[in-house]
């Protein structure tokens, strides 16, 4: 057993699970090259269509552009941030369908186009681990803590990633959309964890970017839910997305993790 503590908040815990995208890796470094890549590739199709709407990459997916429509960032409530590959294939279909295609041949077109976004991502290879997160993770095995990944991308794309960063072999559970019936807000991909890991949710953490990773840690019972934003300074506004984290950090430098209470 281990105690971590966080903004003066203490829980014991024998794991900690965690989600990936925005928690384990910068979210904008690998999915905003894969977003910008994919809208170029559907907008083009949608003028081959002559559809005279275009993309709105904002409404649609979630996406904050520039002046010159480039992404440059995402909503973290929005389909992109929180949105399974195939919500977000459904919702790209959808403007295919509208400009004039069978939603069968729509879906197909989406699907390729993502294929060929997906691949330019594997040729970058752009996962970058958070400040702060490898040395949280050598603390949490120096101290027995075991260690998971329940994410909203597949599986395979999440061994793949944590493959890209050097630290596959640091979780001992990994669980995306596709090993379970219900993704989040769900606790069924906790669940499913912590039976790999031999505990009992009461005896994990959970730590996410979003708030359907807190209330899949809350519906699961997890002992504490960490929401971890970037932009978060201690006004609960930097983050109020995160209304169901029993406590905010803004990195893993703010984490502490040791064996027993410190007297």
């Amino acid at each position: 057993m281990a105690t971590i503590e966080a903004q003066g908040q203490k829980a014991i815990c024998r794991a900690i699970l965690f989600d990936k995208d925005g928690t384990l890796l910068n979210f904008m470094g690998l999915w905003g090259s894969w977003a910008a890549a994919l809208t170029d590739l559907m907008e083009r199709k949608l003028a081959e269509l002559g559809s005279p709407g275009g993309l709105n990459k904002a409404a649609l997916l979630g996406l904050h552009t520039d002046e010159e429509n480039r992404v440059i960032g995402y909503d973290k409530t929005g389909p992109v941030a929180m949105g399974t590959e195939e919500e977000v294939i459904a919702l790209l279909a959808s403007t295919l369908y509208a400009a004039g295609l069978p939603w069968n041949e729509a879906v197909t077109a989406v699907r390729e186009l993502n294929g060929a976004a997906m691949e330019e991502l594997k040729q970058r290879r752009d996962a970058v681990p958070l400040p702060g997160l490898r040395e949280f993770l050598q603390s949490c095995q120096e101290v027995g803590v075991k260690l998971a990944v329940v994410t909203s991308d597949s599986t395979a794309g999440a061994l793949e990633h944590l493959e890209w960063m050097g630290i596959r072999d640091a979780f001992t559970s990994v669980v995306g959309r596709d090993r379970v019936a219900r993704g989040k807000p769900g606790p069924d991909m906790a669940l499913l964890a912590c039976r790999e890991l031999g505990i009992s949710p009461s005896e994990a953490v959970v730590i996410g970017d979003s708030n359907a990773d807190m209330q899949m840690g809350k519906r699961a019972e997890v002992v504490m839910t960490i929401g971890i934003a970037e932009e978060f300074s201690g006004d609960p506004l930097d983050a109020v997305y995160l209304r169901d984290a029993d406590v905010i950090i803004s990195s893993y430098q703010e984490l502490r993790i040791y064996e027993k209470e410190v007297k």
